[in-house]
This record gives structure tokens, sequence and C-alpha cells, in this order.
């Protein structure tokens, strides 16, 4: 909106400074007296510079705001409060799978204990058996007791054999 005043505004008996390349043209060209129909016109605003200036700010220190610490400190603690809440949103789940991963080491555990315990009782009813017992007792000389060996144990009725209660 700026340029539109100068583009529309002329005034009467003032003329704008004729441009380099007119004025080159004008020189090798011969001056006639009647106006060119096909020169343009100068832009708007046209003779205006931008001057850039470097600016050295390398020596300004930046004075300390006194709200920052404040803003800091209270950014710190929002963000704990959001690790908190999201540590408390997602603990259950990861312990649910802990669990999860517990159940079937506990599994895998009770599994082998059963395979073992299997193995055991095949070995037991080896070991037991009454063909080994016999070549054990064989190998160790063990034969079968004399009648007169055995002594049978009969209990009395007085209480002797069984669990001694004090009397009332």
């Amino acid at each position: 909106m700026a340029t539109l005043p100068t583009f529309f505004k002329t005034i009467p008996g003032v003329q704008s400074q004729p441009r380099e390349r007119d004025r080159r043209a004008a020189v090798s060209r011969p001056v006639r007296l009647e106006a060119d129909p096909y020169l343009l016109r100068t832009l708007p605003n046209e003779d205006v510079f931008f001057f850039s200036k470097r600016i050295d700010n390398s020596r300004v220190a930046r004075e300390a705001d006194p709200r920052a610490r404040r803003q800091c400190w209270r950014a710190i603690g929002a963000a704990c409060v959001f690790a908190a809440l999201l540590t408390s949103v997602l603990a259950p789940g990861v312990l649910r799978i802990l669990a999860g991963y517990q159940v079937q080491a506990l599994k895998q555990e009770h599994q082998r204990l059963l395979d073992e315990r299997s193995m055991l009782e095949v070995e037991e009813a080896r070991l037991l058996s009454p063909a080994r017992l016999e070549e054990l007792a064989r190998r160790q000389k063990l034969g079968a007791p004399a009648r007169d060996q055995i002594i049978h144990l009969e209990p009395r009725h007085d209480g002797s054999l069984a669990l001694n209660l004090k009397s009332r």
C-alpha cells in the first residue's frame, strides 16, 4: 500500500530523474522531439536503497531474567510428576508381564521335577526288584535265617511298647 500513492501521484512540472539506461540510450540515439510511446516509466520507489550494517553483539552480556529460574524449576517438577504418572500407569502392565514369565518358569520347573520324579521311581523300582535283592544277598553271602534265629516281638497290653503317657 505504501507504493500506491507514489504510483498514482503525479506532480505537474516535476519530472523524475531519468534512469542510467535511458540516459545512455538518449546519447546514442538522435534526439526526438516527440515522446517515445514504448519507453517504460520508472518503478515506484526504485530510487530507495536499504543499507545493512553489521552489528557485533559479542561484548553484550545478557541480563538474567528473575522469572527464568522459577520457570525452570516448574518445568523440572512437571517433568518429574509426568514421569511418576507414566510409571504408575505402566507399572501394572510390566509387572503382569514379569509375573507371566515367572509362571512359565515355574511350569517348566514343575515339568522338570515331574520328569525327575518319574525317573527316580523307575530307578527305585529297579533297585528294589526281588531279583536284584537276591543277587545282592548272594554277593554278600546272606542266606535265609534259620528258624531259631527269628524272634517275634509280641507286645504286651501293659503299654510298654505303646506311647508312654503319664497317668492321670
